[in-house]
């Protein structure tokens, strides 16, 4: 039962990844529109961590997990 909840999580973290690239998109687009001012660099910056930290979170956490499954197996 772990076992597949653990796989279901990576695949659920490969999503997590692909929203990551689908939203960092715009972020970038928005940066080249507003021909690099420093108030464009330091809001897309912010939204870039944002979105970083949306998708590593994630996987630390599920590390975490599978290394307390594994340790009480």
């Amino acid at each position: 039962m772990l076992g597949l909840l653990l796989k279901t999580s990576v695949v659920l973290l490969v999503l997590n990844e692909v929203r990551g690239l689908v939203l960092a998109a715009p972020v970038i687009y928005g940066m080249y529109q507003a021909g690099g001012s420093l108030m464009a660099i330091w809001i897309g910056l912010c939204s870039l961590a944002g979105i970083a930290l949306s998708v590593i979170v994630p996987m630390f956490a599920a590390r975490k997990v599978q290394k307390f499954v594994q340790s009480r197996a």
